[in-house]
């Protein structure tokens, strides 16, 4: 079972933060092999979710975007999990989370995000349902999926 934070961006402190970029940077650069500014000026104005395991090491990580930044509706943007924590639900886990603070924040708005292209599965087993066709965003195959939240 995962510890989770919600926080904005100032509300974390200096090596919270630091854990974060470690994680993104490990995932998203180095094992993607894919060199690419990923801190970016969203996260200014994102809330951050962050989960911990038992030992207390950062294993998940989300950030939730409001709407305007990249899409017309909030978004949540740089899903990812540690290699340890893959295959043990962490990634729904994490996902799960990061729609129901969504709903917090955001209640009755869609949620629009650019998945990669391999995990469309995966989101689409969540509820997002694909309304793009495929793109490459930093060679890397991707495709815009929305999630509607449930009628109350």
């Amino acid at each position: 079972m995962l510890q989770w934070q919600w926080a904005t961006l100032a509300e974390l402190s200096s090596l919270q933060w630091h854990e974060v970029g470690v994680l993104r940077q490990t995932v998203f650069v180095v094992e993607q092999t894919c060199p690419f500014p990923d801190l970016d000026a969203k996260d200014l104005d994102s809330h951050h979710l962050l989960g911990r395991n038992a030992e207390g090491r950062l294993v998940a990580y989300l950030r939730l975007v409001p709407a305007g930044h990249k899409y017309a509706t909030p978004s949540l943007g740089r899903v990812v999990t540690a290699a340890e924590a893959r295959g043990t639900g962490a990634g729904k886990a994490l996902m799960l989370e990061g729609l129901a603070g969504h709903q917090r924040t955001y209640p009755g708005q869609p949620n629009t995000i650019g998945a990669q292209a391999y995990l469309s599965g995966f989101y689409q087993s969540l509820g997002f349902v694909p309304i793009s066709e495929t793109y490459l965003e930093d060679d890397i195959p991707h495709i815009d999926m929305v999630w509607t939240p449930p009628a109350a």
